[in-house]
């Protein structure tokens, strides 16, 4: 494998990156600085470019070096992985999602049972944040992300179509009698922070340039928001699918009989189109797309 990088080398690149220190490296790999200056030096020479600068602390990347780094640690990661992997000897697959905590907590979560019974082979290790995940870290393989489709060195699967409505409890929804959209202005309104739909561009679209300034509540996370509206603490503007229970089981209805959503795509599933390769990505893709059509 002459086109692979001395490892001995990579090792100590890793380590130097990571201290920005020669010797500080060079304690942790019991070496001496001039042995892992030795080897930066092979590896340098290796790739043909210079990865540190000297400074007055220590050493510093160059911009090659940080692209290295990057690239490397993911590649660090999956020999961590495969290791990990060859130790296990129950047959047992590790799938790592991310998700947006909303869809993790009100859409998979429920549905998860139904994939561990038909998938026994593979288990789930769910993380869940709005923060999107690094796949060059090596410690995701696939994420379901929210939010418009800007992805483009990933491969990006739309979920599904949602509609964001106006939803309240049934009590509520009795009381206030709400007839039009204009009605919405004088009632107590929850803000769902992370929406790509928000009560301004709601009304918007329904004629209303006039948006209130200030809500009842407030929240940053969908489910928050879902629960705000259970409990008959306001009017909720948020995603019909993401709220399928409650308005199944009649915790929620919607404000208006014509429901009044707007439709957008904001749940997608993003990978690298390596993962794609993957026969538990694979697998866990088609379930989920399968349960999506369910309902």
């Amino acid at each position: 494998m002459h086109h692979l990088p001395p490892l001995k080398s990579v090792i100590a690149f890793e380590v130097v990156a990571r201290l920005g220190n020669i010797s500080k490296a060079a304690e942790e790999l019991n070496l001496t600085p001039s042995a892992v200056s030795h080897q930066i030096t092979n590896l340098e020479n290796f790739v043909a470019l210079k990865l540190f600068n000297r400074t007055s602390r220590g050493v510093a990347l160059t911009p090659a070096g940080e692209r290295y780094q990057q690239s490397l640690a993911g590649a660090l990661a999956l020999i961590a992985s495969a290791a990990q992997n060859a130790r296990a000897d129950d047959g047992i697959e590790v799938l790592r999602v991310h998700a947006s905590p909303s869809f993790a907590s009100l859409w998979l979560m429920p549905r998860l049972p139904h994939f561990m019974h038909e998938h026994p082979d593979i288990r789930i290790r769910l993380s869940a944040s709005y923060m999107h995940s690094d796949f060059s870290q090596g410690e995701i393989d696939l994420d379901i992300r929210y939010g418009a489709a800007r992805w483009a060195d990933l491969h990006v699967e739309t979920i599904a179509t949602e509609e964001v409505m106006p939803m309240v409890s049934p009590a509520l929804a009795a009381r206030l009698k709400l007839g039009t959209p204009q009605d919405l202005l004088q009632q107590s309104l929850i803000f769902s922070e992370v929406n790509l739909v928000q009560w301004p561009q709601w009304f918007a679209a329904h004629g209303i340039l006039l948006a209130p300034s200030q809500y009842a509540l407030s929240f940053d996370r969908a489910y928050l928001a879902i629960e705000a509206a259970i409990q008959g603490l306001g009017v909720a503007l948020d995603s019909a699918w993401l709220a399928n229970a409650p308005l199944k089981d009649g915790r929620l209805v919607p404000v208006f009989p014509d429901r009044k959503g707007i439709r957008v795509h904001a749940h997608h599933l993003v990978y690298p189109a390596t993962h794609g390769k993957w026969a538990k990505v694979e697998r866990f893709k088609h379930w989920l797309l399968a349960q999506v059509q369910l309902g």
